[in-house]
């Protein structure tokens, strides 16, 4: 199972590193430290760079181009995962964020490899079934891409919803795992 830390803040800057990582998909950036990703994108998705200003005040952390155990760990994990090979990721994480964000993110890596379940369903497994849209935005607050399987979440009447680096890539995403289930 994977091991994820969920402090929220610390009270001096961290350091950070920062890399690409290429994919059929296009584009990752994937920031970590020695122990644990703290965040994984699309670069093409929506308002990247106010998401990574967002998400490094509230970790109070610095981020500098270079490379980790982690950060190689977790590209060679997403090449195994494109594969069709790589079902269940082994990299650690820290999830930054509410504690109903961090629940909602914990309740998204319960759901299976290829399946897909409803943001109302989602909700349910939290005790909150009538928090579906509280549980979306949490969703799109998601700042570890795939891993925290957020494509996996479609609406009740079963389209696919949003995604924050866009429908296509969602889709793209499932096609893949129902084809190597």
């Amino acid at each position: 199972m994977k091991k994820i830390s969920q402090s929220t803040q610390l009270s001096n800057p961290q350091e950070l590193k920062s890399a690409w990582i290429e994919t059929p998909l296009g584009l990752m950036v994937a920031i970590a430290n020695d122990k644990e990703l703290y965040f994984l994108e699309f670069v093409e998705r929506d308002r990247l760079d106010e998401k990574i200003e967002k998400f490094s005040r509230n970790a109070k952390a610095n981020i500098i181009p270079g490379n980790t155990h982690i950060l190689k760990l977790v590209e060679s994990e997403l090449k195994e995962y494109f594969c069709g090979e790589l079902k269940t990721f082994n990299t650690p994480l820290h999830l930054t964020g509410s504690s109903f964000q961090k629940s909602a993110w914990n309740e998204l890596l319960k759901t299976p490899y290829g399946k897909t379940r409803s943001y109302t369903e989602q909700a349910v497994a939290l005790g909150k079934p009538v928090a579906f849209r509280a549980v979306a935005n949490a969703n799109g607050a998601n700042n570890i891409a795939i891993i925290i399987p957020c494509h996996r979440i479609i609406s009740h009447d079963g389209k696919l919803g949003g995604y924050s680096s866009g429908i296509a890539k969602k889709k793209w995403l499932l096609e893949l795992e129902r084809k190597s289930v």
